[in-house]
């Protein structure tokens, strides 16, 4: 029986929710992850240093006594040096939402604009604080992606001293990005490795595969795929695993998130396997996310065993019910216990 052990893996990009939610899906992940890169789109977002010092309580207190590093985020708006100075310690990075654009985003900014921004992006280059963006327009909903590369290129070009990271990139475009400016990052999903607009919509609707941005073409996907495996010292893991109640993705007006944390590593590890890169795995869910943020999380070692998993039908407690990408299905991987 085959294994691999993994040092370290990160989740640079997860939604935790937060109540019952929280308490549900925060140790599935810290289960099998050192840290992860936590969203800050509550209801309401998280714009103060009380509500992150809280949050993060909030997480601590779920997990119990999981060796898991939250890394907290701000949710974008017009903050000025003396309050990011005072939250700094607190936080990894600012999270910036196109107003809207996403699960609760309506106070997201309205219009990125270089010069409206300029006070809160210079604060964030001085202090160091690196800026996560979800990129996408109001336009059609294939070409949203691509439409907001103009947006990441100006950013970059008047901020060239930023960090910037392309928060779950969907194309092939995004990934050209990726050299042609040294600040510019990127984090890509379990989904949008492996499937395309097809396996969501092209037969029956998949409710479970459905989210923003949403999956688009062959092409993006194999870009995608390329980077990852190749382990491109500029991408890196994160699932943007985004749990919804069960009711509220097999729905009229299904809510957008795909529930990827229980199974990640599995997957992963098959779908590094599968072409013959294993040994690139650790720097897609390791080593680049340590040298773009300069972090040093809790070391952990997971094992993983060529042995078959089901993937449970659903994961639910008193409350919350939320169906995981590849519900009862069969992986080819384990988490050794």
């Amino acid at each position: 029986m085959r294994k691999i052990t993994l040092q370290t893996p990160l989740d640079m990009h997860i939604h935790f929710r937060d109540n019952e939610m929280l308490n549900l899906v925060a140790p599935l992940t810290a289960k099998t992850f050192s840290g992860a890169v936590i969203m800050p789109n509550l209801v309401p977002p998280v714009t103060t240093k009380e509500a992150v010092v809280s949050y993060k309580q909030r997480i601590l207190k779920a997990i119990g006594d999981e060796k898991f590093e939250p890394f907290m985020t701000l949710f974008f708006q017009k903050y000025n040096k003396e309050f990011l100075e005072s939250v700094k310690d607190d936080i990894l990075a600012v999270k910036l939402y196109p107003a809207g654009i996403t699960t609760n985003s309506e106070s997201g900014v309205s219009s990125i604009d270089s010069v409206e921004l300029k006070e809160t992006l210079d604060a964030m280059v001085e202090l160091n604080i690196p800026l996560c963006v979800h990129g996408e327009t109001n336009g059609f909903v294939m070409d949203r992606e691509k439409e907001f590369m103009p947006v990441y290129e100006s950013l970059a070009r008047d901020f060239p001293k930023l960090t910037i990271i392309m928060e779950h990139i969907t194309t092939k475009d995004a990934v050209e990005l990726l050299d042609k400016y040294d600040n510019l990052y990127a984090s890509i999903t379990l989904q949008h490795l492996i499937i395309t607009l097809d396996d969501v919509a092209g037969g029956m609707l998949k409710p479970h595969l459905f989210c923003k941005p949403i999956a688009k073409r062959y092409e993006d996907r194999d870009a995608l795929l390329k980077v990852a495996i190749e382990g491109h010292p500029k991408v890196m893991f994160g699932s943007d695993s985004a749990p919804h109640p069960k009711h509220k993705k097999e729905a009229c007006g299904c809510a957008a998130g795909v529930f990827t944390a229980p199974i990640a590593l599995q997957v992963l590890v098959d779908l590094f396997d599968k072409n013959n890169a294993l040994d690139n795995l650790s720097a897609f869910i390791s080593e680049n996310a340590f040298k773009i943020y300069d972090i040093n999380p809790p070391k952990k070692e997971i094992t993983l065993v060529e042995k078959e998993f089901t993937v449970p039908s659903s994961y639910s407690n008193e409350t919350e019910n939320v169906v995981p990408m590849y519900s009862d299905e069969v992986l080819a991987w384990s988490i050794q216990e």
